[in-house]
């Protein structure tokens, strides 16, 4: 294995002073990668960098509505690295953002990408885990960081996420861990994007209000979002921005890939290409068997994350996804898991919230 170690960012203070330290030690590269998104939001479509960028620019007004403070960090990394806010809108939530694009313009493209579970207490010798795989198109994975989060107010929260990208990924002090897959939604709007969701989320400190901070979010896109917390309690929220359906953990794993598994859910469902449909179901199937042993530990989660039957993927074009990263969670201890790149190839690394 390589052993790259991940980049830890730590930004601390204010919101705006969070996302200015964010945009500062990361500019050059946020430029990039945000040019990159905005290139790849137009794909599929006849719509040129000037109309995705007003787009983008509409759903601002949304994101401040949904957290005033959010917005001022997402503002204040834009600044810091030389981005317009729109710009910030599209880098972060791209996943989310093509589900708006396609509404808008009647095509458009498709990301797939993750495989996480919740495993619960009484599985995992009283010590619970959610963990999942990170997966996108390959470019990503030069940009994934890990924020270590030390706001002015609030719980401290470590947060897997990409440069640009207010989180995506994460788990805070007070013993809250979200985890997300994406979903490919019809009915996109002008709406939130899913960093937002993650981050308010972490902004929380009981279980259910991080809970309502994903079925109240005025959403963009569609996206599974699963939370689970110190106390073994646990969710899966398929989440589309006009219906949603939450799954309560109780015995049993929880895994969740690509594609929706409630029927309301499925009936604002986009469709996609035969082989992203295929990948998904035989991920779905895959990642609870590889989880057999008891009691679930870190190391079988690790394992999980590198099986190269399915969950551990590899870029093939034209799709070119791969296993950009992956993160394993354990609220009730405050241990975070981080694997920069794909699983297969490279080691986690361990972080305790709120320490170092």
């Amino acid at each position: 294995m390589n052993g790259r170690p991940i980049r830890v960012t730590q930004v601390a203070g204010t919101a705006r002073e969070m996302g200015g330290r964010h945009g500062s030690a990361h500019a050059e590269e946020i430029r990039a990668y945000t040019s990159d998104r905005v290139v790849l939001s137009a794909a599929g479509t006849d719509w040129g960098p000037d109309r995705i960028l007003a787009l983008a620019e509409s759903m601002l007004p949304a994101h401040e509505k949904y957290d005033p403070d959010l917005y001022e960090e997402m503002s204040g990394m834009a600044e810091a690295a030389g981005i317009s806010a729109a710009e910030a809108v599209i880098v972060g939530g791209y996943t989310d953002f093509i589900d708006t694009v396609r509404a808008e313009a009647g095509s458009g493209s498709y990301e797939d990408a993750c495989t996480a579970v919740v495993v619960p207490d009484a599985l995992a010798d009283g010590t619970g885990f959610l963990a999942q795989t990170w997966d996108m198109h390959a470019s990503a994975t030069p940009h994934i960081v890990l924020l270590d989060i030390r706001p002015a107010s609030g719980p401290a929260a470590l947060v897997f996420t990409t440069v640009g990208t207010l989180g995506q990924i994460g788990m805070n002090e007070a013993g809250i861990a979200v985890g997300i897959n994406n979903l490919t939604a019809d009915d996109g709007k002008l709406g939130v994007t899913w960093p937002f969701v993650v981050r308010k989320a972490l902004r929380r400190t009981d279980f259910d209000s991080a809970v309502a901070a994903v079925v109240d979010a005025d959403l963009a896109g569609g996206h599974n979002f699963l939370v689970f917390d110190a106390a073994g309690r646990g969710v899966s929220i398929e989440a589309m921005p006009t219906v949603t359906h939450i799954e309560r953990l109780d015995g049993a794993v929880i895994a969740h890939t690509n594609h929706c598994l409630s029927l309301a859910t499925r009936r604002v469902e986009g469709a996609r290409p035969a082989d992203l449909v295929a990948s998904s179901t035989l991920r779905l199937g895959q990642a609870p068997g590889l989880l057999d042993e008891r009691p679930v530990t870190v190391e079988t989660l690790m394992a999980m994350t590198r099986d190269d039957r399915a969950i551990c993927r590899y870029p093939v074009p034209p799709d070119n996804y791969e296993s950009c990263g992956a993160a394993i969670m354990r609220p009730s201890t405050g241990d975070f898991w981080a694997c920069w790149g794909i699983p297969a190839e490279n080691q986690f690394e361990h972080f305790v919230v709120g320490r170092g």
